[in-house]
């Protein structure tokens, strides 16, 4: 999940307070490129999506592709609850409890472990697959665990915990750096984004090792089995046949992407990168990119040393004058907001700070910051089967995104 690095907590704390005493108003920039930010992208506001409902560490949202009228909450100690998509909705339904199982901060984990991910398969309505990635193990031995679960035969709102089977699991060197998001392409194939490792610096050089899961983003076909896996490789993975390549991997040099999401309408995929001492940023993850940690960080240089394959500047970043952490989102599709419409947002979890870019040919041709918001803490982006986005808030609510008239 979002992260808050300990050695610029205090910068970060300090600059919150000047910020609140002087109004400040940032908007990031783009590596090389000047940006427009014009009042072409409306200002907006989070407006309560289910008043009666509250959880306890939201981070994830979204639906099954199969009933347009059920939602769905991940909570990060190990609970997924679903329920009506309505404002007047009273109550949610335990749909999955992993509390158990998961390795989080209630039980020894770290602040940044927990149940982080979850995608429906393509064919949920009829084959009840899903899968989540969840922390596991000890504090001394911890992995990291993808796997499938498929609804109750006697009950088919909910989910059969014994039905789970492992897809693969990572060792996770130190509690920080999940960085996952797993999610379905139009392919039908899984993609699964992992952060470094954790620590500061990346200290086993994950990001540009392509021997490694972490530090990367996996493209992985779970509807078959070869080579004594629990799934497949799709053959126009880009390293198939590179010699000491995993693979399983699409894209590398990632140090903690929390949240990756693909544009309905152009395919795109986005994802939020967290940074360590100086930037955040925004990428689109292209097959066989190399996003540059932790020779960079963002567009700027980190540590000495080259690179294995040229480097993918972010489309967009910003200091930590502005955030310490990021949360990537959407782009708007929907219908009800049509001042929003193609806006890619996304927020910063430690200043409460919401921005909005649009994309085109390129580049960046629209950037603003949308709603400065501190007190929420935006955990994670979803949308429901309208494409209407909400926002996962750590006060224990989600909200809709809607334009200011």
């Amino acid at each position: 999940m979002p992260a808050m690095p300990k050695l610029i907590l205090l910068v970060a704390v300090s600059t919150l307070l000047a910020a609140l005493f002087t109004g400040a108003c940032f908007t990031p920039e783009q590596p090389g490129v000047p940006i427009d930010a014009s009042s072409e992208l409306p200002k907006v506001k989070l407006t309560s999506a289910f008043p009666a409902l509250k959880f306890d560490r939201p981070l994830w949202f979204g639906h099954d592709g199969s009933d347009k009228e059920i939602v769905y909450v991940v909570e990060q100690g190990g609970r997924i609850y679903r329920f009506e998509n309505k404002p007047e909705v009273a109550q949610a339904r335990l749909f999955l409890d992993l509390s158990e199982t998961v390795l989080c901060f209630r039980n020894g984990g770290h602040n940044e472990e927990g149940l982080l991910g979850l995608a429906f398969h393509p064919n949920f309505k009829d084959n009840g697959c899903f899968f989540v990635h969840y922390s596991a193990g000890t504090a001394r031995k911890r992995r990291g665990v993808t796997a499938r679960f498929t609804l109750s035969k006697a009950d088919k709102t909910i989910a059969d915990p014994a039905s789970e089977k492992v897809i693969f699991e990572v060792d996770q060197p130190y509690g920080n750096h999940k960085g996952c998001s797993l999610l379905f392409g139009a392919d039908g194939f899984l993609y699964a984004s992992l952060g470094d490792g954790g620590s500061q610096q990346d200290p086993h050089n994950n990001g540009q090792n392509l021997g490694t899961f972490l530090s990367k983003v996996l493209r992985i076909d779970v509807d078959k089995e070869a080579t004594g896996k629990s799934y497949a490789i799709p053959q126009d993975n880009p390293f198939v046949t590179r010699k000491g390549a995993l693979p399983e991997i699409w894209a590398y040099g990632l140090r903690n992407p929390w949240r990756m999401s693909f544009d309905g309408k152009t395919g795109d995929l986005w994802a939020g990168d967290v940074g360590q001492n100086s930037w955040e940023w925004v990428v689109l993850i292209k097959k066989g990119g190399n996003y540059g940690w932790a020779l960079r960080e963002g567009s700027h240089k980190f540590k000495d040393g080259e690179p294995v394959d040229a480097i993918s500047d972010p489309i967009i970043e910003y200091g930590h004058k502005e955030g310490v952490s990021i949360t990537g989102g959407y782009v708007y599709r929907g219908e009800q907001q049509p001042k929003l419409q193609g806006i890619y947002f996304y927020a910063d979890y430690g200043s409460g700070r919401l921005w909005g870019l649009k994309y085109a040919n390129g580049k960046v041709t629209h950037a603003a910051e949308l709603l400065d918001q501190r007190k929420m803490g935006i955990s994670s982006f979803g949308t429901d089967s309208a494409n209407e986005l909400f926002a996962c808030c750590f006060d224990g609510k989600i909200y809709r995104i809607e334009a200011i008239e």
